[in-house]
């Protein structure tokens, strides 16, 4: 068995029949165990290894989840490029529920989250465009010819959770021209930037958020129940993304540390 990968995905518990032949893989990082032990097999001809985000049988909550182990596990496997399928909330009238958003911008609205693996030294890493063009443009283009309706671009909020937004808050964030709400994009991609790794949020839409329609608002169950109708579509997408992904490499993800002296030494 080989315990390398050249792919990540980072999703739910719904993902793991995700791969081929597939072993699991206990990694130990200077940032404690990740959420899981990590899953390595293939998707046709490229070799994935997967994550359960909030572990297996939901653990952990979204202020919980370990995600500096989650990324450095990763990395220490060989992985390059991260796909990161989700659920949001749409805080567009225009963007109804079953709507694939590919976001090429993120705010960031949580607290307390340990956020960067450079907690010594001076380390400032780019993040003005936080998602990598080339994941971008490959799950875009493989998500339309699968017949999604697909949003290219937008911007994700990810607030602190695990509650939902009031009225107000999901007024004031649609207010700002924000497209979409969730509780798990950051730190992700941040981390997965302080790592040089291309990272691509698939974000699929299970309901417009508390400001944006009138009525109760959405519920917890309401949101899993959505996912869950549509993870068997969601898996396929994320298998036909994996194999549509460049093999090499010419973004400027890859180049994000160039010239910066790291105080840690990157797996």
């Amino acid at each position: 068995m080989v315990n390398r990968a050249d792919i990540g995905v980072i999703g739910g518990s719904g993902f793991y029949s995700l791969l081929e032949d597939a072993h699991e893989v206990d990694v130990t990082t200077p940032y404690g165990p990740p959420s899981d032990s990590i899953s390595v097999g293939r998707i046709g001809g490229r070799s994935v290894a997967f994550i359960p985000r909030h572990g297996r049988g939901h653990t952990y909550p979204p202020h919980r989840i370990p995600f500096r182990a989650n990324m450095w596990a990763l990395r220490s496997l060989g992985v390059r490029q991260i796909l990161a399928p989700s659920a949001v909330g749409s805080l567009r009238p225009e963007i109804g529920p079953g709507a694939l958003v590919i976001p090429d911008q993120i705010v960031d609205r949580t607290q307390g989250r340990e956020q960067t693996f450079f907690d010594a030294g001076a380390v400032h890493v780019s993040f003005a465009d936080p998602y990598c063009p080339s994941g971008r443009a490959a799950a875009t283009a493989t998500a339309r010819e699968a017949g999604w309706d697909t949003v290219d671009g937008g911007t994700l909020v990810v607030i602190q959770g695990p509650r939902f937004s009031t009225r107000a808050e999901s007024q004031w964030y649609a207010g700002a021209g924000w497209s979409i709400i969730g509780m798990t994009g950051h730190p992700e991609a941040v981390l997965a930037r302080e790592l040089a790794l291309c990272y691509t949020t698939l974000s699929l839409v299970t309901d417009h958020d508390a400001g944006v329609e009138a009525g109760e608002g959405v519920t917890h169950d309401e949101v899993l129940a959505f996912f869950a109708a549509n993870v068997e579509r969601m898996r396929t997408l994320v298998s036909q993304v994996v194999e549509a992904l460049p093999e090499d490499r010419t973004c400027p993800c890859g180049n994000a540390l160039d010239g910066i002296k790291l105080p840690i030494e990157l797996p």
